[in-house]
C-alpha cells in the first residue's frame, strides 16, 4: 500500500466575470485587483505548507494565482490542459440572466444538470466530471506520501468533491467554491477523501499572518 497524497485543491482568485456572474468556462479571462489580493495572501499561507509540486490549469486566472504560490514557495508550476473549466460553448461571456433569456432550454438543462448535456454545444457534464477527476487522480498518484497544490477552477472542484464524497452529478451543491479557498483532500489506493473543504481564513481581513494549513 503505498503512501496517501495530501492534495491542496484550490480555486483560483476573483475575476470580473466572477464579481459580475458571467461564465467564463474556457475564455481566459485574467484575475481582477480582488483575484490578486487573494491570490497574493493564498500564497502567503502556504509557504510553510511542506508543498513538493506545484500544479494549475493553465487558463491564467489558475496560472497567475499558482504564480502566486510558487513567488514565496520556489516551486515551478507545472500547467495541464485537462485541469481546464468546463467549456459552456456559446454561453461563455453571458451572464445568467442573458442566458435565460436567450437560451432557456439550455438553461433548464443546465439547472437540471443533466449529465450528457453540452450547453451551447460545449462540453458534456459527465465527460467533463471525468475529465476532472482523472487529472486530479493522475496527479496525486504521482506524488504519494506528498503534499501537493493544484489551481483549478469552479465546476473542477465541484467534480472533485462529489467524486470524494459520493455524491451523484444531479445532486444539488450544498458545499462552497470559494475564490482561493482551500480544500484539503487525501489521495490513497485510487480514492479521494475530504479532509477539509473551502478554508478562507488567510481572506479575512486583519487575519493574523498564517502556519501551516496542512496542520489545521
Amino acid at each position: 500500500m503505498s503512501e496517501p497524497t495530501l492534495v491542496l485543491a484550490l480555486r483560483h482568485g476573483q475575476t470580473a466575470y466572477n464579481a459580475s456572474q458571467r461564465i467564463q468556462g474556457q475564455l481566459d479571462v485574467g484575475l481582477d485587483d480582488t483575484g490578486r489580493w487573494q491570490a497574493a495572501r493564498l500564497g502567503a499561507a502556504l509557504a510553510d505548507a511542506g508543498l513538493h509540486a506545484l500544479h494549475s490549469s493553465d487558463l491564467q486566472r489558475a496560472l497567475h494565482t499558482a504564480q502566486a504560490i510558487g513567488a514565496v514557495t520556489g516551486l515551478q508550476v507545472h500547467t495541464h490542459t485537462a485541469l481546464r473549466e468546463r467549456g459552456f460553448g456559446r454561453l461563455e461571456g453571458l451572464s445568467y440572466t442573458e442566458i435565460e433569456a436567450r437560451f432557456p432550454e439550455d438553461a433548464l438543462r443546465w439547472r437540471q444538470r443533466e449529465p450528457g448535456f453540452g450547453p451551447g454545444g460545449g462540453e458534456p457534464l459527465d465527460a467533463f466530471y471525468a475529465r476532472s477527476v482523472d487529472a486530479f487522480a493522475r496527479l496525486a498518484a504521482a506524488h504519494p506520501g506528498q503534499t501537493i497544490a493544484v489551481v483549478a477552477h469552479g465546476g473542477v472542484l465541484d467534480c472533485l468533491y462529489r467524486a470524494a464524497a459520493g455524491i451523484g452529478l444531479q445532486a444539488p451543491r450544498t458545499w462552497q467554491l470559494g475564490n482561493a479557498a482551500v480544500n484539503r483532500l487525501l489521495f490513497s489506493e485510487g480514492r479521494f477523501v475530504v479532509v477539509g473543504w473551502d478554508d478562507r481564513g488567510h481572506l479575512e481581513p486583519g487575519a493574523p499572518a498564517p502556519g501551516r494549513l496542512d496542520d489545521a
